[in-house]
């Protein structure tokens, strides 16, 4: 039998990085620092998740930061044709943020704007399970949140992204 994403621990090292670089948005430096310590505790989601997490705590703010700046817009790409990883593309379609009204297409530009001029980096929140009504309800309330306050909540949302990735990658 060979290994699978649902059993990390028997994967080696490149298959490892292969199957949960996108874990993280566009950060295979996540999944590359915690391949070498692998046992077969982190067989199981909440510890995988956990162990990314802390790597992702521990890499400082700047690298947080960056992290951040690389997920995208909701919607933006989505309606303007751009391109997304499989992962985001799959996530914004299950809210159906592929089908918005000229009306919220607009009102997701605007908030986009907003957002990105007052905190620097992308509107972030797990979509999975919400409506786009959610979304914006969510994307209106934070505008209000401190720097300090967003950016925890923005790191914190990263953090359920990746673990809805790596239950639907153990779950295969």
């Amino acid at each position: 039998m060979t290994a699978s994403p649902n059993q990390p621990s028997a994967l080696g090292p490149e298959a490892f990085v292969a199957a949960y670089a996108g874990v993280y948005e566009h950060s295979p430096w996540v999944a590359e620092a915690v391949v070498g310590g692998l046992s077969p505790a982190d067989d199981e989601p909440s510890a995988l998740a956990g162990r990314m997490a802390e790597v992702v705590e521990a890499s400082g703010r700047e690298r947080q930061l960056e992290l951040l700046r690389l997920h995208p817009e909701l919607v933006g790409k989505i309606k303007l044709g751009e391109t997304l990883t499989a992962e985001s593309r799959r996530e914004q379609a299950s809210a159906r943020l592929d089908a918005c009204s000229q009306e919220e297409f607009s009102r997701f530009q605007a908030l986009n704007e907003a957002y990105n001029a007052r905190f620097g980096f992308p509107f972030i929140i797990a979509v999975t399970g919400l409506s786009r009504a959610d979304i914006l309800d969510a994307f209106q309330a934070r505008l209000g949140n401190s720097v300090e306050e967003e950016f925890r909540t923005a790191l914190d949302q990263v953090h359920r992204i990746a673990r809805i990735r790596i239950d639907a990658l153990a779950n295969g």
